[in-house]
């Protein structure tokens, strides 16, 4: 074994010891997530843009264990948020697009079973979710305060865990995947002051930890940044909806910075944990103001479901890039509960992301895409249009209609994946099928 690979082991056990004593004094530390809403994996100084300037969070990646190599669970906003919450592939959690279907072609997929009225079903879905074990409600359990702002699709967050929510969740006054809860960030931070004003005292002493969800409905469109950067942008991207997209990119960094200054300022850096995920990919069309291209946002290519992952706890988690590993956003949280010293749900089948040998001993990362409006609620994963797993450098994407043939890329030597390699290495496609299916059902 590597000297290399042993002192990497070694440090992950000591990091491991060191957080169990954390985690089991008077109160573990407080969670801050960010997770940024429509972005692609490149889009980041840290990841190598040549023009996106996102200062704030190349600081957050240069201090945190960050790993480049990140997977959602579903390139859609909502599955990929539900993912997040619960640890579970989107198939299993069930809520596989972001509304229901309705009309004529949803009663024939149905085929006998009664139609329901629009907000019942979203009903079966709140519902199913409901009875999952999630994160959030964990903690709250524990004693956490949790607060819910931005992104959000499932009803009332309160239902969910959350002591507190800008997001009503109320279908009746015209909620959709977060309602009020979406002014966050374009619109100040001032609901997150009040709510550490209410856990923080004045002298930065904690009455008890908190949990942040902060998923601002940003670099998401509409793509409306401030002139200034508009302006920016416009003298090096190639087309305006371009210029609009990036200049949102670094708004988005911007607001990323206030928040953690924030975090700062009241002396909570210490005791804080900042980790960062984007909910799926985003590639601006460069002629079509607030659409996105194609192979991106709704697709299992890099540009929809791959994303960077950090995890910040200064003194306790050593800071790192790992351009490496795989990483998933089910694997948020276990990693969440496992800081925190709690028992992680036997239902949640991520891998805490300080854990270095286990997530090489995994090797794969999987997930799967679904059409946008869920067909049958009541069986989600009947319309399923993808499934993806990611292995060392191969890529393989399973499509569901069998007119369209299996993908197979080499993302090491073709991140951009433009050669399908499937005819020209079958014992590899062969091989990542039988993990799919394994994975599918389990």
């Amino acid at each position: 074994m590597p000297l290399c690979f042993r002192l990497s082991i070694l440090m992950g056990l000591m990091l491991q010891c060191a957080h169990v004593s954390i985690a089991l004094g008077s109160q573990g530390p407080n969670f801050v997530l960010i997770i940024s809403d429509d972005q692609a994996w490149t889009d980041y100084g840290f990841m190598g843009h040549l023009h996106v300037d996102t200062p704030n969070l190349d600081e957050l990646a240069a201090e945190s264990l960050t790993y480049t190599r990140g997977y959602v669970a579903s390139p859609l906003c909502r599955p990929s948020l539900a993912s997040i919450l619960t640890g579970l592939p989107s198939h299993v959690h069930g809520n596989t697009g972001n509304d229901p279907a309705t009309g004529d072609t949803t009663i024939r997929n149905m085929k006998s079973r009664a139609y329901p009225r629009h907000d019942s079903l979203h009903e079966v879905l709140y519902d199913r979710l409901r009875k999952l074990p999630n994160v959030v409600r964990v903690l709250q359990e524990s004693g956490y305060a949790t607060l819910q702002t931005g992104k959000w699709w499932e009803a009332d967050p309160r239902e969910f865990g959350f002591s507190r929510a800008m997001t009503h969740g109320d279908h009746a006054r015209g909620a959709r995947h977060g309602d009020d809860g979406l002014t966050i960030s374009r619109q100040g931070i001032e609901p997150i002051r009040e709510f550490l004003d209410g856990v923080v005292g004045v002298d930065g002493a904690e009455a008890k930890p908190f949990f942040i969800w902060h998923a601002p409905f940003l670099p998401h469109t509409p793509h409306n940044p401030p002139d200034e950067l508009l302006a920016k942008y416009r003298k090096v991207a190639p087309t305006e909806p371009v210029a609009s997209y990036w200049a949102m990119c670094e708004w988005f960094d911007q607001t990323c910075g206030e928040l953690l200054t924030e975090i700062d300022h009241r002396g909570l850096r210490e005791t804080t944990v900042v980790l960062y995920i984007t909910d799926n990919g985003w590639i601006q069309h460069p002629m079509k103001a607030n659409r996105f291209a194609p192979r991106s946002k709704t697709t299992p290519y890099e540009g929809g479901v791959r994303t960077p992952i950090m995890l910040r706890w200064p003194g306790h988690i050593a800071a790192r890039l790992d351009t490496e590993t795989l990483v998933s956003a089910i694997d948020i949280a276990p990693t969440i509960l496992g800081i925190s010293g709690m028992t992680v749900p036997k239902s949640m089948p991520g891998i805490d992301l300080r854990d270095t040998l286990a997530l090489k001993q995994r090797r794969a990362v999987f997930g799967s895409d679904h059409p946008h409006n869920i067909p049958d609620v009541h069986a989600p994963t009947e319309g399923v249009e993808s499934r993806y797993v990611i292995e060392g450098p191969w890529k393989l994407i399973a499509h569901g209609r069998p007119a369209r043939k299996v993908e197979l890329y080499h993302l090491e030597a073709d991140p951009y994946e433009k050669v399908n390699l499937s005819e020209a290495r079958p014992t590899v496609v062969s091989g990542l099928m039988v993990k799919i299916q394994q994975w599918w059902s389990r």
